[in-house]
């Protein structure tokens, strides 16, 4: 058996605590990222291709079924949604928008978002589909 100077330097390094903080850090950063993807639940209409957008300070337009209005996930009216734009706008001059549109909404009120872009001079938008069976 051979036995070990106290004062011989170690000759190599356990990893294994790093490997656990590494793998707890990605445990969170998936739970965060998932939680942070949120919205109201629509039903999509289905497209045979879609664009992939960047999601840099991405917002998302939502109209339901119903002709409900959602800025991310939250009620707004036509008024507070333009004003909110306006302010988004300001902000990010390249504001890119999604509109979540349910396939049983009614039309109007998606074009009346798309006025308001319109209105805001947001260009970069982009309509969220689901993949065509």
């Amino acid at each position: 058996m051979q036995v070990q100077e106290e004062n011989a330097p170690f000759d190599d390094i356990n990893v294994t605590p790093m490997l656990d903080l590494a793998y707890v850090l990605l445990v969170i950063f998936i739970i965060m990222t998932t939680a942070s993807v949120q919205g109201v639940r629509v039903s999509v209409p289905r497209a045979k291709m879609s664009a992939a957008l960047a999601k840099s300070h991405l917002k998302a337009i939502t109209v339901s079924e119903a002709g409900d209005v959602y800025l991310d996930a939250y009620p707004v009216t036509m008024e507070q949604l333009e004003t909110r734009l306006q302010q988004l706008k300001a902000v990010y001059p390249s504001q890119p928008i999604v509109i979540k549109g349910d396939a049983r909404a009614q039309y109007l009120k998606v074009m009346q978002v798309l006025e308001i872009l319109k209105k805001t001079d947001i260009t970069d938008i982009g309509l969220v589909t689901g993949r065509a069976a």
